[in-house]
């Protein structure tokens, strides 16, 4: 075999570092594979393509997979079976952040099927691979000569006292204020993502512009790369979806789809029918027109995509040039909201939200440490104490489906709602926070109608947030003269519009983002146009939601357990959990609670959980008088347990005892100390040092009372 002719480019950063994108040695069977080196990070994407024309598919066919090798850090996979088995959460919302910004740069006539496949090989702490994926795969479509509108990459800002940084380690994400992966082509915006603790919309403006910069370096670096290449012409056929009939058929059809259908939907559009009732009618007119031309099977396909273009051209007509749209709203109006909490009185928290047609019943169950989501990656291991699960049944918009596991779309919206609200629930919260969102009903912006839910769930939990949550969805339409920004989103906005942009914030600022869009169109000013639009929107479903519940309740519900958390120094944990577990499980037995030991540094946390604020207190005292630490200087409540001539000994805590020397008992001269004190009273004394022989504790009572003066002193 002769040496590989591999082929470099290098794509330098400000910081000194570099990205190493090349081609040329590995996968070369593959239709097209790209290796992508920063510093010891390496991801391999791979790309194939099918031989065969997808005719029965009304979207593009393309498949995103990232797996993360367990060898890439160095490490074995956990659990019974010692292999990578099925993508982890953050593997899945990898592939969503490479899809959602790859999906938009190919012709809607491409019908082959592409798999894309992109794994992480090596593993280096200076580089978070998963912002270098979508950069790998764009690289080997480029090499496979794929039709495409790029090359495209992403990158990942953050902010830090007020100092941006591109493509940051693992550690400097925690110190950051505003968190967001961009990704773009050279000329647009194509895709965000991201969470912010509560920043202004000038400041997301100024985060994007300066991403978007890095991103047209790595684009050039894949340019440069293909001059290397000599890639002249793509290799794959563009106008690849035919169909079974000539053109001239094809043309007949869809004349006649349009002379039958355009005119009815438009004015059944014109009622401003509610969603369910406008679906059927939309089948009704199209299965019409199917039985009066008896369409075979093979020609269904095609009618039925012009019949979706023609609901596009008419939607897109009434917005742009009539100015209304289906629900008969005005650009900026947010639909009815309607909400309750406490909506199941038996769960921890509870909140119905409605917004038009968009339905959310979402709940808040609290645990204890123990209930934390684990996370056990290539990249970290942590325990992650809020989490939030967004389900999205096939009842929510009236389809019947089959239910495999939960969907990358579900995973993807649970994630946007969680980077929402996490950083507004408040830092010494002792629980783990499960919220679970369940949408009933969709038409648009259900993860948004989740924020709104899951802020309201959180309070009516007694949750404390420094601020409550919202969100919207916008949507964009434009044309040569003429750009419309829409608030709250539709379902069909949404899929006929050009952009879906959620954003959620709170009065002082935004939380987290999302956008997607579908055509290259986007600037930073017509971004800021709608930041602000939306912030207007987001202001008022506040004021809605504060309507429903003004605060958080002060009180947590009577189902919730309580949980109390001290900490005690390093060494007593040994005692706390006694010979073979003994003294803390006699607590638990006795107080009826639940307690978890974890040693942080020289620190011991105690963690006690119960439904009994009582039995946990008694708890707590049982703990600290095992780990009661007795300190000079410190006032105490004594009681005399022993009486001898020369002092009383005088218990502080529970086995802990001292000398109270009969000078130190009063300022006069006492010969008998009955005089003055008898067994069992309960008196004030001061730690005033230890004894250099036996290092026992020594107390005076007589300081802490007032001084005779000298004619009266005995």
């Amino acid at each position: 075999m002769s040496k590989p002719n591999i082929i470099k480019e290098i794509c330098f950063l400000e910081d000194g570092r570099t990205i190493v994108i090349e081609t040329g040695e590995l996968a070369k069977q593959a239709d097209g594979s790209a290796l992508i080196r920063a510093n010891n990070t390496i991801l391999l994407a791979t790309v194939v393509v099918s031989k065969e024309i997808r005719n029965d598919m009304n979207f593009l066919p393309l498949t995103i997979d990232y797996r993360e090798k367990y060898y890439a850090g160095g490490k074995i996979p956990g659990g019974f079976i010692k292999r990578e088995g099925k993508p982890s959460d953050e593997e899945i919302l990898t592939m969503r952040l490479v899809d959602r910004v790859l999906r938009p740069t190919f012709s809607d006539v491409f019908r082959k099927e592409i798999q894309i496949m992109i794994s992480l090989l090596s593993y280096d702490k200076t580089f978070l691979p998963y912002e270098l994926a979508a950069l790998a795969a764009s690289a080997a479509l480029s090499v496979a000569g794929i039709p495409f509108n790029g090359p495209i990459s992403e990158v990942r800002i953050i902010r830090i006292n007020g100092k941006f940084i591109i493509n940051p380690c693992l550690d400097q994400l925690e110190k950051a204020d505003l968190d967001l992966i961009v990704g773009a082509s050279k000329k647009s915006i194509i895709m965000l993502e991201g969470e912010m603790k509560e920043i202004k919309e000038d400041v997301l403006i100024q985060a994007i512009s300066i991403a978007h910069k890095a991103i047209k370096k790595q684009i050039d670096a894949q340019i440069k790369l293909m001059i290397k290449l000599n890639k002249k012409n793509y290799l794959f056929e563009l106008d690849v979806n035919r169909k079974s009939l000539s053109l001239l058929e094809q043309y007949t059809l869809k004349k006649k789809l349009f002379s039958y259908s355009y005119n009815l939907i438009k004015n059944m559009y014109n009622q401003f029918l509610d969603k369910k009732t406008r679906s059927i009618q939309e089948k009704l007119i199209l299965n019409n027109f199917k039985k009066k031309n008896a369409l075979n099977e093979k020609n269904e396909l095609m009618i039925d995509q012009f019949y979706e273009k023609i609901k596009k051209k008419i939607i897109t007509n009434m917005i742009l040039k009539d100015n209304i749209r289906l629900d008969n709203r005005t650009y900026k109006q947010i639909r009815p909201i309607y909400g309750k909490v406490n909506y199941l009185p038996g769960v921890h928290g509870s909140a119905l939200f409605s917004r038009g047609e968009t339905q959310s019943l979402t709940t808040v169950t609290l645990g204890s440490s123990s209930d934390a989501n684990k996370i056990d990656n290539v990249i970290m291991e942590d325990h992650e104490k809020f989490y939030i699960h967004y389900n999205f049944p096939p009842f929510s918009t009236g389809e019947i489906r089959q239910i495999r596991g939960v969907s990358r779309r579900e995973i993807g919206h649970g994630n946007l709602a969680k980077r929402a609200l996490k950083n507004l629930i408040i830092n010494d919260n002792p629980y783990t926070i499960r919220i679970v969102s369940d949408i009933l009903e969709s038409n648009g912006s259900s993860s948004m109608a989740t924020v709104c839910a899951s802020s309201l769930a959180l309070m009516d939990a007694g949750i404390p947030l420094i601020n409550p949550v919202s969100g919207i969805a916008m949507g964009l339409f434009i044309n040569h003269n003429k750009t419309v920004i829409l608030s709250d989103i539709l379902g069909e906005e949404d899929g006929f519009g050009e952009m879906d942009f959620k954003i959620t914030g709170t009065t002082n600022g935004i939380t987290a983002c999302q956008m997607d869009v579908k055509k290259q169109v986007l600037s930073l000013d017509i971004l800021y146009q709608i930041l602000n639009q939306a912030l207007q929107g987001r202001k008022f479903i506040l004021e809605q939601m504060r309507k429903i519940l003004p605060t958080h309740r002060t009180q947590l519900k009577s189902s919730a357990p309580k949980i109390h958390i001290i900490k005690i120094p390093k060494k007593f944990i040994g005692s706390v959990i006694g010979p073979g577990g003994k003294v803390i499980q006699e607590i638990q037995s006795c107080t009826e609670t639940n307690i978890i030991i974890e040693e942080k540094e020289d620190i011991g946390y105690i963690e006690i959980i119960g439904n009994d604020l009582n039995k946990i207190y008694q708890a707590i005292d049982r703990i600290k008088e095992i780990t009661f630490v007795p300190k000079i200087g410190t006032i105490y409540k004594a009681t005399v347990k022993n009486i001898k001539n020369f002092g009383v000994f005088v218990e502080i805590s529970k086995g802990v005892e001292g000398l109270l020397h009969i000078s130190e008992i009063c300022w006069k001269r006492l010969k008998n100390i009955e005089d003055e004190l008898n067994l069992g009273d309960t008196i004030n004394v001061k730690l005033i040092g230890f004894d250099n022989k036996n290092h026992k504790m020594k107390f005076s009572r007589k300081v802490l009372l007032p001084k005779p003066t000298k004619n009266n002193d005995e």
